[in-house]
């Protein structure tokens, strides 16, 4: 029989489990969790924390998706579970997304363990942010069980530019980079020092063993659980700080579809024209195969449409964020005018394009319209891009 390898990398939660961070054997806690809260051996959480740990957990918390994760995007979720107290921290309105303190019964610890993708819009951060927030003006301790960004953490693969003032929504609370290089641990201890959170010396890190920021996913040895329905695979998050744009527009991002973001287009798209239409330079360690297909569901359900495949050939030279921009400057000339941008609500949000809440600003919308050269878009937030280098200096925990 061969030697169990161990895994390089181990997550806060595998911390846990072993018997380092805080001490809560016999302690009251509520646990923020889903289906990617696991081990490296795939044990979950809630067994973990029941099991090994100890401790007494008097309520769960879920985040967008459920707690099981099988809601698709912006659908509504209820509570779930019978064996203990459960709530969903994603409802029909803005305020479902903060826990009242009814929800912790009595707790002296939130514990929270979330997967990210590394890209702003993805909204478990901001749901362990705003459950912090709640949690600490309640006098509790908070731990964040801290895991590795699966896209890596260098600086020179963070993308973006800033939130403008008076775009923030939950799918970017806090004013940082699109692919920001962060832990879910780095990034909402950031968030809590520069809001100001009261309390904040109360959150704790129990931080990855061994992850470097030059590490992505695949280097970690730790297994992939979908984090959320349309997040499949590790190639899937790495086109998804650039793909997640298309929700702001009636382009198809691949929903109903088994490689969503990685496959887009739409019925008026001609793949062949659009990858053609694409600069090298402007696609970085992706390939595009122009192809036809027809969703299940969501967008254009039962339609032919034609589109591209993004497929990843250099995950280190990935810049996304980038070939996005040039796919929507591509799709909209390409389009016959038939490329529209979303106005319908979106994420809590009624009165302003999605794209704008996405991008940050109407600027994309504009610029997508004028065909700007993406080499001028780059190159325009490249200053908000390095002032956030600059701030999350003081936060980063990991070595490169």
């Amino acid at each position: 029989m061969q030697p169990k390898r161990e895994a390089p990398v181990r997550s806060g939660l595998d911390r846990l489990r072993a018997g380092e961070g805080p001490a809560l054997r016999g302690v009251p806690v509520t646990l923020l969790c889903h289906p990617a809260s696991v081990a490296a051996d795939l044990a979950h959480a809630i067994d973990l924390l029941r099991g090994p740990v100890g401790a007494d957990v008097v309520s769960l918390l879920g985040p967008e998706h459920g707690i099981d994760a099988i809601a698709q995007d912006m659908e509504p979720v209820a509570g779930g579970r019978d064996e203990l107290p459960c709530y969903s921290l994603y409802g029909d309105a803005f305020a479902s997304l903060s826990p009242t303190t009814a929800m912790f019964h009595g707790a002296e610890w939130l514990v929270c363990d979330l997967q990210d993708v590394g890209a702003r819009y993805y909204t478990y951060v901001w749901t362990i942010l705003l459950a912090a927030e709640v949690a600490l003006a309640a006098g509790m301790k908070v731990l964040i069980l801290d895991r590795p960004n699966p896209l890596g953490g260098l600086e020179e693969a963070v993308e973006g530019g800033a939130i403008e003032a008076g775009e923030e929504s939950f799918v970017g609370l806090h004013n940082i980079s699109v692919r920001h290089g962060l832990s879910a641990g780095e990034l909402v201890t950031m968030a809590l020092a520069e809001r100001g959170v009261a309390g904040r010396e109360r959150c704790q890190v129990l931080e990855c063993a061994g992850w470097r920021r030059a590490q992505m996913s695949p280097e970690t040895g730790l297994p992939w659980v979908l984090p959320s329905p349309n997040m499949p695979t590790f190639e899937t998050a790495l086109v998804y700080p650039g793909q997640c744009l298309l929700e702001g527009t009636n382009l198809s991002e691949g929903r109903g579809l088994t490689r969503p973001f990685e496959i887009f287009g739409a019925p008026f798209i001609d793949g062949r024209a659009l990858a053609a239409a694409i600069d090298p330079e402007d696609r970085p360690g992706l390939a595009l195969r122009p192809l036809s297909f027809k969703p299940t569901f969501h967008k254009f359900a039962g339609q032919r449409c034609g589109g591209v495949q993004l497929h990843v050939v250099d995950p280190p030279a990935i810049r996304s964020l980038r070939t996005s921009w040039a796919l929507l400057r591509a799709c909209w000339r390409l389009g016959g005018g038939a490329m529209r941008w979303r106005t319908e609500r979106y994420e809590f949000v009624d009165d302003r394009p999605a794209l704008d809440l996405l991008a940050g600003g109407s600027w994309l919308r504009a610029a997508v319209e004028a065909q700007a050269p993406i080499a001028e878009l780059v190159a325009a937030h490249e200053p908000a891009r390095q002032a956030f280098l600059r701030r999350r200096r003081d936060f980063l925990r990991y070595p490169v």
